[in-house]
């Protein structure tokens, strides 16, 4: 006799299972985001602390920057950068280019966060460490919260989706279905027997 899950339970286990498989995709784009796509732009996922930037970026949201080799050449007025307010100190801004100046030292930007009312002191290009490639809203808290241990997520979320894949594959409910596939329905009516003849 063959048995066939009850359609609650079948919509249930489906729905739960949609769920669980989004949400561990959005958690493995957002750990590539931080920490795969930086490495191979020689970037780096930074943390917003504060609201100078708001509306753009509010704090704990983390921008992802590229690396700058020349800052004369490739930032223009309305980039937003990443720069060392004071040479050569390990101190990191976040803000827009809305100036350009050209002068017999050479190129100066001037850079402005969009909530600020006033410019920052003017930059030499050697400042200008990053340009911002694209955000992602409100992980930076929890970028803090791990601090060094970012990496770690990357591989803690292959591992959970290589064995949520495992356990969809292999589970009870899976073999089961496929084994009534493949079992004749004993449940189907016999074909009637031919009728005996009389005996003479």
């Amino acid at each position: 006799m063959s048995t066939h899950p009850a359609p609650r339970d079948s919509w249930f286990s489906g729905l739960l299972s949609a769920v669980t498989t989004f949400a561990l995709l959005v958690v493995l784009a957002a750990a590539v985001a931080l920490a795969v796509v930086p490495k191979v732009l020689d970037g780096a996922a930074l943390t917003v602390l504060t609201g100078s930037m708001v509306p753009t970026y509010d704090p704990g949201d983390v921008v992802v920057v590229r690396g700058v080799k020349d800052a004369a050449a490739e930032v223009q007025i309305g980039d937003v950068v990443t720069f060392q307010p004071v040479s050569d100190d390990p101190t990191l801004i976040t803000h827009r280019v809305v100036e350009k100046v050209f002068t017999a030292d050479g190129t100066m930007f001037v850079t402005r966060g969009d909530a600020n009312s006033a410019d920052d002191a003017p930059l030499v290009p050697a400042q200008v460490k990053a340009e911002v490639v694209y955000h992602v809203p409100w992980v930076g808290h929890v970028s803090l919260y791990l601090g060094q241990q970012r990496g770690l997520l990357v591989v803690g979320v292959a591992v959970a989706l290589f064995l949520y894949a495992a356990f969809m594959v292999l589970r009870p409910e899976r073999r089961r279905s496929a084994v009534a596939a493949d079992a004749p329905d004993t449940d189907a009516p016999a074909d009637d027997p031919l009728p005996a003849e009389a005996s003479r």
